[in-house]
Formats: C-alpha cells, sequence, structure tokens
C-alpha cells in the first residue's frame, strides 16, 4: 500500500492536525534512518501516515 487512502476515507477527525502530524513523524523517520524505511518500499510519509493511522505513534497537540 503506497497511501492509506482507506484510512484517510474514514478518518473523521481534524484533517489539518492529522497531516502535520504525518509531516511531523516523517520527518523524524527520516532524520533518526529508521530501519522502517529499508524494511518497505514506500515512501517516508507513507510509513509516517501509516503508523499515525494504524495508532502504532502517537502525537498531541502544543499549546
Amino acid at each position: 500500500m503506497i497511501f492509506p487512502l482507506e484510512e484517510l476515507i474514514k478518518f473523521t477527525g481534524n484533517i489539518y492536525e492529522i497531516t502535520c502530524a504525518a509531516s511531523r513523524r516523517a520527518f523524524q523517520i527520516s532524520m533518526v534512518r529508521d530501519p522502517v524505511i529499508e524494511e518497505n518500499e514506500d515512501k517516508v510519509v507513507s510509513i509516517a501516515a501509516r503508523q499515525i493511522f494504524r495508532k502504532q505513534v502517537q502525537y498531541r497537540l502544543e499549546q
């Protein structure tokens, strides 16, 4: 799966919030050179979005 479109369609929350979380997670993955990048053929943003939608990582808003 390249990008989790089914999860995106089912998502009922704030789309801007989830996009920011996925983009930040993609940055984190790429900066630490996470082995998950080499285990998958997908792009880093797709991996990050999948992790966010499947709740493998959590995020919170800073005030």
